[in-house]
C-alpha cells in the first residue's frame, strides 16, 4: 500500500514539473532565441553553431527554473488530488499529510540535487565554454555583417563604409569610418586597407587600418584636426553579437573549488572578494529554494479549489516573484556591498522557510490559520467599503 501510494504520488507531479520546466524555461529563453535567430538572418551564423551556442546558454536558465517548476508541480499536483477529495480520503484512511509528502520530499531532494549540480559543475563549464564559443562565432563571422558599398550602423557609435570586400572576409578595401563614440569628439577616417584582427586572450576583435588619415572635430574650441597614419586601431563593440568577458575568469565561470580559491587569495592580497562570496553562497541559496518551495506549495495546495489549473499557475507566478524579486533586490544590494552577500542571498530562504514551516505544521494538524482568516475578513470588510464610497461618488 505504502509503494503504490508513494508512486502514485511521485507520478502526479512528475507530468506537472515537466510541464512547468518547459514553460518557464521558454519564457526566460525568449529574449536569447530572438537575438539567436536574429544571427541566423542577418549574419549568416550557422545554424549548428546557434544550437551548440544555445545548449550552453540553457544550464543557467534551468537554475532558476527547476525550483519554479517544482513548485508548479506541488500545486497542480496536490490541488489537482485535493479537488477530486482524494486528499481527504486518505486522512479518512488514515494517512496523515506528513505520510503524503514522502514522495514529494523525495522528489524535491532530486530536483534540489539536480540544480546543486548545474550550479556547481555545468553552469560554469558552460559560462566557460560560451565564452569560447561566441568568440569563435565573432571571430570566423564577424565580417559576415560587413556589405560593399554601404554603411553599417550594427557597432554603437561607428559607421562603417566598405568599397570592396576581398574573398573571405578579412580584407577590406577603401574604409571610410564615422566615430561618434566620444561627446566630446566626432572623427571621420579614410584608409586604404582594413584587416580584422583577433586577440585570443582579451576576447574581442580590432579593426586595423593601414596607411588612412583622421578627420576629427571637437575639443574646447571644437577646433579641427588632421592626422596621418600608417597603422590605425578601432575597437569594434561586439555585445551585438555576443557578450565577450574580460581575460581574468569571470566568477560565473568557476567551480566550488576555484571560488574558494579565489577568495582566499583575494583575502590574501587585502582585496574585496564580493562578487566571489556572492556566486559562492548563490550555489547553495538556489538549490535551497526546492526546500521552500516545497513548504510552502503543500500547505497552500491542500484547500480545494474547482479551477485547479488557473489557480495553481497563478499562485505559482505570485510566489515565484515574491521569491526571486527578493532575492534580485539582496543580489544587487549585495553587490554595491551595503549588505553581506550571505545576507543578500539567504534572506528569501530565510523567510519562505519561516512562512513554509508555519503553513505546513498548521495544515498537517488541520488547525485554522486564525491570522489568515483576520486578514481574509479585514479584506472583505476593506472592498465592501471602497464600493460603497465608490458607489456614493457616482449618485453624487
Amino acid at each position: 500500500m505504502g509503494r503504490i501510494l508513494n508512486r502514485y504520488l511521485f507520478v502526479e507531479i512528475l507530468v506537472p514539473f515537466f510541464l512547468g520546466l518547459a514553460v518557464f524555461t521558454f519564457v526566460l529563453l525568449i529574449a536569447r532565441i530572438l537575438k539567436l535567430v536574429e544571427l541566423v538572418v542577418n549574419r549568416g551564423v550557422p545554424l549548428l553553431d546557434i544550437l551548440e551556442t544555445f545548449a550552453l546558454i540553457l544550464p543557467g536558465f534551468l537554475e532558476l527554473t527547476v525550483p519554479m517548476a517544482l513548485l508548479l508541480a506541488i500545486l497542480l499536483g496536490f490541488g489537482r488530488l485535493a479537488s477530486d477529495s482524494e486528499v481527504v480520503a486518505l486522512k479518512t484512511s488514515g494517512v496523515s499529510l506528513y505520510q503524503m509528502t514522502v514522495p514529494v520530499v523525495a522528489f524535491t531532494v532530486l530536483a534540489s540535487l539536480a540544480t546543486f549540480v548545474i550550479a556547481i559543475w555545468v553552469r560554469p563549464w558552460a559560462n566557460g565554454a560560451l565564452r569560447e564559443q561566441l568568440f569563435e562565432v565573432v571571430k570566423s563571422r564577424v565580417s559576415a555583417g560587413f556589405k560593399e558599398k554601404v554603411f553599417d550602423t550594427d557597432f554603437p557609435g561607428l559607421v562603417i563604409y566598405i568599397e570592396e570586400i576581398e574573398p573571405g572576409g578579412g580584407t577590406l578595401k577603401g574604409m571610410l569610418i564615422s566615430d561618434v563614440r566620444r561627446a566630446d569628439s566626432r572623427n571621420t577616417v579614410i584608409a586604404k586597407i582594413g584587416l580584422l584582427v583577433p586577440n585570443e586572450d582579451a576576447k574581442t576583435v580590432t579593426l586595423r587600418l593601414l596607411d588612412g588619415t583622421i578627420y576629427g572635430v571637437g575639443g574646447s574650441e571644437n577646433a579641427f584636426q588632421k592626422t596621418d597614419f600608417t597603422v590605425y586601431d578601432v575597437s569594434l563593440n561586439l555585445t551585438n553579437i555576443g557578450e565577450m568577458r574580460p581575460k581574468e575568469k569571470d566568477p560565473k565561470e568557476m567551480t566550488l573549488v576555484e571560488l574558494r580559491r579565489r577568495i582566499a587569495d583575494r583575502y590574501a592580497q587585502h582585496q574585496p572578494a564580493n562578487e566571489e562570496k556572492i556566486e559562492l553562497h548563490r550555489k547553495f541559496s538556489i538549490p535551497f529554494a526546492c526546500v521552500v518551495f516545497m513548504l510552502v506549495g503543500i500547505p497552500l495546495a491542500i484547500p480545494p479549489s474547482r479551477a485547479v489549473r488557473s489557480r495553481g499557475f497563478a499562485m505559482s507566478l505570485v510566489l515565484i516573484f515574491l521569491y526571486y524579486i527578493p532575492l534580485t533586490v539582496g543580489q544587487t544590494v549585495a553587490e554595491k556591498g551595503y549588505v553581506p552577500a550571505a545576507l543578500g542571498l539567504w534572506s528569501p530562504n530565510l523567510l519562505f522557510f519561516a512562512l513554509g514551516s508555519f503553513l505546513f505544521v498548521n495544515a498537517a494538524r488541520e488547525a485554522p490559520i486564525r491570522q489568515w482568516e483576520r486578514l481574509e475578513a479585514q479584506w472583505v470588510r476593506g472592498r465592501a467599503i471602497f464600493t460603497d464610497a465608490l458607489r456614493k461618488l457616482g449618485g453624487s
